[in-house]
């Protein structure tokens, strides 16, 4: 089978979406699984290309033991081409990524974060904490667990069943 290539997608690719693949990395890693699937991030916008994720990020995340240190990239129409899903982290993203989209057949790769969540069924997006408190940046770390956990389970089911 060939390897599932997932993109996490925030606005600047410094908060949301560089902690969505650490914790991800970090699950396919434990499960044994970073030979099947591999993950990378993203942002719509331009703002942050080339820099390291927003250093609260980094903090929270390593609190939890996950390593945020991505470097920060801006997504292109082409890139759909290389990857599998792409997991927007809010509305408004999702919106920019099928703005973007050249065919049905990108649409079709474009889901949202928060459809993975298992135990937060009140949020319908990841939102942005960068100009939040640190109780803000703790939260998406936790919505990013959750969902993760979720895709992952998601994921190997529809392995399973050969539908990627």
């Amino acid at each position: 089978m060939a390897k599932i290539q997932i993109l996490f997608v925030c606005l600047g690719n410094i908060c949301r979406s560089p902690a969505a693949e650490a914790i991800m990395k970090h699950i396919l890693e434990q499960e044994g699984m970073s030979q099947e699937i591999s993950v990378d991030s993203a942002g719509t916008g331009p703002w942050h290309v080339g820099q390291l994720p927003d250093p609260r990020m980094r903090s929270h995340g390593l609190k939890h033991g996950y390593h945020i240190d991505s470097i920060a990239w801006q997504f292109k129409p082409v890139d759909f081409d290389r990857f599998t899903l792409i997991v927007a982290m809010d509305d408004m993203v999702a919106d920019d990524l099928r703005g973007m989209a050249r065919s049905p057949y990108d649409l079709h790769k474009i889901v949202g974060m928060a459809s993975f969540l298992r135990h937060h069924p009140m949020n319908n997006i990841v939102p942005d904490p960068y100009y939040g408190r640190a109780q803000d940046f703790e939260l998406v770390i936790e919505l990013l667990e959750d969902a993760c956990q979720g895709l992952f389970e998601h994921l190997t089911s529809h392995r399973r069943q050969g539908r990627f």
